[in-house]
């Protein structure tokens, strides 16, 4: 039987994979040790999701508790398992800006490090097998920010006359910006895939998100927008919007969307590639727009602050232009847009969020 290999498996991208794919007929190994807990603390946990899959799957998910930088554990299960790895998804990480600069070390580590051994523990046991990366859009920095960009009563948007109106491709520089630095060390691991890809010959992918989402995201302040905006306006929890009059926006892909394309990828792998992947024009929002939709859905107000400074690094307007990855796998659609993302995360969390907060 093939093993597929998910870091991040109890994540919310991971657990969707380790999900889609065992019900697909792999054996899927899942290397989880719960950081986000000790990244965003107690609320951000993933155990919930790793009981669930260990419930759900059964035997057709063995649990991995340890480190992606410990070379020693990961080099040892690669090779325990050899060839019979036809695929590994590579989902977890630091994935903060703000967290980024409390501990550059343990997030270069994690994001950089941790890439650097899975790939090298793959070349060396399963050079055959398909290696997908979640990468991220924060690999341009904040580039995007010099477009032509209107301020409308709702949101930012681009000059309809910008060649990038249909949303940002591969081509946007990622030099002389600022990334913060956790985009920096993205950077180095979208690199690494890149390279493990087009000098050894692998197949591999890196996949630049704009917002990942969806109702398994264990949504926090310093992470998870929807998830956590959606928590926020149920529960009554404080929320803050930061700088941009609330008016930035951002694409966002539900992780059953994002999933279909790798697997689209893993049945007609290539070498080497990049793609910029996100809700596109199909399914984007403001903070603003997102909020209303919230309060809608949750039929209460969003008790909100404003803090006029922006994050640093972060991005007024972000659009993925999904072409190239279209072009390449034209079977592939997206199902699912903002509204119905956020309708999701409430009939699928409410409850639960609801006795956490008792």
């Amino acid at each position: 039987m093939s093993v597929a290999i998910v870091t991040g498996s109890a994540g919310l991208i991971g657990s969707e994979a380790t999900n889609f794919f065992a019900q697909a007929g792999f054996d899927v190994v899942g290397i989880e040790n719960d950081m986000r807990q000790e990244f965003f603390g107690a609320e951000a946990s993933t155990l919930w999701n790793q009981k669930r899959l260990q419930n759900d799957l059964g035997n057709k998910y063995r649990h991995a508790n340890f480190d992606i930088r410990d070379q020693v554990q990961v080099e040892k299960l690669f090779a325990d398992l050899g060839k019979e790895i036809a695929l590994v998804i590579h989902t977890a990480a630091q994935p903060s800006h703000d967290w980024a600069a409390r501990d550059p070390h343990k997030d270069f580590t994690v994001n950089a490090n941790g890439t650097l051994n899975l790939l090298e523990a793959t070349r060396k046991s399963c050079p055959d097998a398909a290696f997908i990366f979640t990468s991220t859009n924060k690999v341009y920095g904040d580039t995007p920010n010099r477009l032509p960009l209107m301020e409308l009563e709702t949101r930012w948007e681009i000059d309809p006359a910008h060649k990038y109106t249909v949303g940002i491709d591969e081509e946007m520089s990622i030099d002389q910006t600022t990334h913060s630095l956790f985009g920096a060390s993205k950077v180095a691991a979208d690199i690494l895939v890149q390279e493990y890809g087009r000098y050894f010959g692998m197949k591999t992918a890196a996949f630049r998100g704009g917002c990942l989402t969806g109702p398994n995201h264990s949504g926090t302040a310093l992470h998870g927008f929807l998830a956590y905006l959606m928590r926020c306006t149920a529960t009554g929890r404080p929320y803050t919007v930061f700088g941009y009059n609330g008016k930035q926006v951002r694409d966002n892909i539900h992780s059953a969307d994002l999933i279909s394309c790798f697997d689209h990828f893993f049945k007609n792998p290539r070498v080497g590639e990049v793609y910029n992947i996100g809700g596109g024009r199909f399914s984007n929002a403001s903070m603003l727009e997102a909020i209303d939709i919230c309060e809608k859905i949750a039929g209460r107000e969003l008790n909100q602050t404003y803090q006029p400074a922006n994050r640093i690094g972060d991005h007024i307007w972000w659009i993925s232009d999904t072409s190239k990855f279209s072009r390449h796998y034209p079977d592939w659609e997206q199902k699912h847009d903002v509204p119905s993302i956020l309708q999701q995360i409430y009939d699928n969390n409410y409850d639960r969020w609801m006795k956490e907060s008792a």
